[in-house]
């Protein structure tokens, strides 16, 4: 298990030079199926599989989360994914911003058009000292409505 410590933020723009970034294709499931924010997931994660367990540690931060992943086979992966139709599929590209990395979820299908981005954290103080891109819009870590399993 590891702390999560991250901010999420709605793209503005995409900076000049992302599609020229390192990427990979993710596939996201979330169970169970029914849950309004479901904290499971299955994951295709470029050529690996795995099941996440996300929890806030505190009810009213989702900026800092325990966090639980064990790997999966891909014929694991491929029994579990029957279970659920809340499927999410994007790419993420990793942009180098002020010696952090950017993560830029572009997401297809039915959320095409979206784009998050998240940045990840080493502190909490780096976390609280952190300031906006110019590249974002608005941060959105605390919001329910964009979480993982709700937008699917």
């Amino acid at each position: 298990m590891m702390i999560e410590l991250e901010k999420t933020y709605l793209a503005k723009y995409l900076p000049e030079g992302l599609k020229n970034c390192r990427s990979k294709k993710i596939i996201d499931m979330y169970l169970p199926e029914n849950a309004e924010h479901a904290k499971l997931r299955i994951r295709k994660n470029g050529d690996r599989y795995e099941i996440t367990k996300k929890e806030p540690i505190t009810e009213s931060d989702c900026s800092e989360q325990e966090e639980s992943t064990i790997s999966l086979t891909e014929p694991e992966f491929n029994g579990l994914k029957e279970v659920s139709n809340k499927t999410v599929v994007k790419t993420r590209y990793y942009y180098e911003y002020e010696g952090k990395t950017a993560e830029f979820d572009v997401f297809e299908e039915k959320l095409q058009g979206l784009v998050l981005i998240d940045v990840e954290f080493t502190t909490t103080k780096e976390k609280d000292l952190f300031e906006m891109p110019d590249f974002c819009l608005k941060e959105i870590t605390q919001e329910e409505f964009i979480a993982g399993g709700v937008v699917s």
